[in-house]
């Protein structure tokens, strides 16, 4: 007698795998596209350049997904996750960006050094797990959605170096956007609910497109079908700062991701264990890499896609892996790129109010797992991280008397907010890794569920 395939291996008929498939897609395609269209505009790269990120975004994020899911060798936590660029290393990217000199290539040779640093401590985050309790990952990805809420504001206005910033048009645009998600976020259920932001998006874009606003002219240049080739912007290259920034990205990562599997495994009901962790986060180490290889961004699990599962109710992995494959073919076709390159800052902007704050939402969320009763000083160690991480933003010249090579660190808030609360955290509690595994499982339960 066979015994029952368990939920998580069970292959579906591919009618149905192509459709969950392609809903795993649809739910994260606009954050998905909307890190390319980010650094794009911030580094000022011409449409057809964002077109090409874009297409080498869903190629290596494709390969990342096979792998994590499918599995190869000590790589893959196979289980169903879809592979996306972290909200994490946004922020940090930008600064990079706006760094003297270091541009495209040096923002992925800290890609690839954060990938091969993931790699070495994949082993040993259980013992990291104790120095970033809730109240740490918590604290941080709050300021992270903080941070970027100035992206959405910017966009919202036309783009931070638009002439006509804040012109009616571009925010009545905006406001339509937000307008349409939520309201779709109110009245519809399930599939709808969960596109919310790609429909607002598009309806936001057709608008302006009926305007006039939108220029298509390249188009016709771009091929049917274009493989998408590594390095194609370039060989990476390395500066000290945006490296270890990245290694500290990828350590929260870790972190984040460590409970995202423990809650994932609950939830499909196929036990995790120590040595699965490792395989989880060896991918998306590896994923990392794959992404700096191809001159995109780091690829960790996407916990926006886990919800999803959990809606569903379908657990088998090989729903992820057509998504995977999915993203592989999407990747080939560069005039569907350069349509989504060409949409307006404005409309990006009303998303983007979306996206971020509900990165903000998240860290809120772990935060409320954080136990302030019996240990009274995580308000404290919440509180001046924040402050802290707030300086850069409310007062950019606070710090002008240090040099200029400590810019990267004193002008991010995130960095000043992630050393204010692993510091402060060291210093008032005493967290032990059993402790900290069961927080990092309750943060993950909370964070699953925005």
């Amino acid at each position: 007698m066979t015994e029952p395939v368990h939920p998580v291996d069970e292959v579906l008929p591919a009618p149905k795998l192509f459709a969950l498939g392609l809903q795993h897609v649809l739910v994260m395609y606009a954050n998905a596209v909307a890190v390319p269209l980010i650094l794009g505009g911030a580094l000022k790269l011409p449409k057809d350049q964002i077109a090409m990120l874009i297409n080498a975004d869903l190629f290596a994020c494709g390969i990342a997904t096979l792998i994590q899911t499918i599995g190869v060798g000590p790589f893959g936590i196979r289980l169903p996750i879809i592979m996306g660029v972290t909200a994490v290393s946004i922020s940090p990217m930008l600064a990079m960006a706006a760094m003297p000199g270091v541009g495209l290539t040096g923002i992925y040779g800290a890609v690839l050094v954060g990938g091969l640093f993931g790699l070495c401590v994949a082993p040993l985050i259980k013992y990291v797990l104790r120095f970033f309790p809730a109240v740490v990952t918590g604290t941080i990805i709050t300021m992270i959605g903080v941070v970027l809420m100035r992206v959405g504001v910017n966009w919202a206005g036309g783009g931070a170096n638009a002439a006509d910033f804040g012109a009616a048009g571009y925010l009545l645009v905006a406001a339509l956007v937000l307008t349409v998600i939520i309201m779709v976020i109110k009245f519809t259920k399930g599939f709808l609910q969960n596109m919310a932001v790609m429909i607002g998006i598009t309806v936001g874009y057709l608008v302006t497109i009926a305007l006039g606003w939108t220029d298509f002219s390249g188009i016709q240049n771009e091929p049917l079908v274009r493989v998408v080739l590594p390095l194609q912007f370039g060989l990476p290259q390395f500066y000290l700062v945006p490296c270890l920034t990245m290694c500290l990205v990828m350590t929260i990562v870790f972190i984040e991701a460590t409970g995202m599997f423990l809650a994932l495994g609950a939830m499909t009901g196929r036990k995790v264990e120590a040595e699965d962790v490792k395989r989880g986060l060896r991918a998306d180490a590896l994923g990392t890499i794959i992404g700096a290889i191809f001159n995109t961004f780091p690829y960790v699990s996407y916990s926006q896609n886990i919800g999803l599962v959990g809606v569903t109710g379908v657990y088998s992995r090989w729903v992820c892996v057509t998504g995977g494959v999915i993203m592989l073919a999407l990747g080939l076709i560069p005039k569907l790129a350069f349509i989504v390159a060409s949409v307006p800052q404005c409309v990006l902007g009303g998303a983007g109010f979306i996206m971020f704050g509900m990165v903000a939402a998240t860290g809120i969320k772990i935060l409320s797992t954080v136990d302030y009763v019996n240990q009274r000083n995580n308000v404290l160690i919440v509180a001046i991280s924040i402050g802290f991480g707030l300086i850069p933003i409310v007062a950019p010249t606070f710090f002008h008397i240090f040099p200029a090579e400590m810019k990267p660190i004193v002008g991010d808030g995130i960095i000043l907010t992630s050393i204010a609360a692993v510091s402060l955290n060291a210093f008032f509690n005493r967290t032990t890794t059993a402790q900290a595994e069961r927080e990092t499982f309750l943060a993950a339960q909370a964070a699953e569920h925005i």
